[in-house]
């Protein structure tokens, strides 16, 4: 069972860091590349960064060479949602935390393993909770 998190905008922008707070609540995406989880191949369960809730394993994650951290699924399907996403001019499936809501990247259908699926991902969240697997 998720838990649902409810907070204002202003308490949203006064524990996040702009950058979280562009994606997390503004459904930005970081320059790819550039998030410190790209090329992390620490063992641990990454978390949302906007409440903590266990999103995706490390045993799943791989490098696609999207310049994303990239997993093959999530830890727990109940802690994440799917939306269409008609932005940009393209037809994408949104990932969103279903916790708090956060924006967390794009699915795809281009991923290894037996699902096909590549879950793209923005470093900024996520955090690794080195402590858990």
């Amino acid at each position: 069972m998720t838990t649902q998190v409810n907070k204002t905008e202003q308490e949203w922008r006064q524990e996040l860091s702009p950058e979280q707070y562009a994606v997390l609540r503004g459904k930005g995406t970081e320059r790819p590349f550039t998030g410190r989880f790209v090329d992390t191949k620490d063992n641990g369960v990454y978390r949302c960064a906007g409440c903590g809730a266990e999103l995706f394993s490390s045993d799943t994650k791989f490098d696609s060479g999207s310049g994303w951290p990239s997993f093959t699924e999530p830890k727990n399907t109940e802690n994440v949602e799917l939306h269409e996403d008609r932005s940009h001019g393209m037809v994408r499936t949104e990932v969103t935390c279903k916790s708090c809501g956060g924006h967390l990247g794009h699915v795809f259908d281009d991923g290894p393993g037996p699902q096909g699926q590549r879950y793209c991902i923005n470093s900024c969240s996520l955090d690794l909770d080195t402590s858990a697997n």
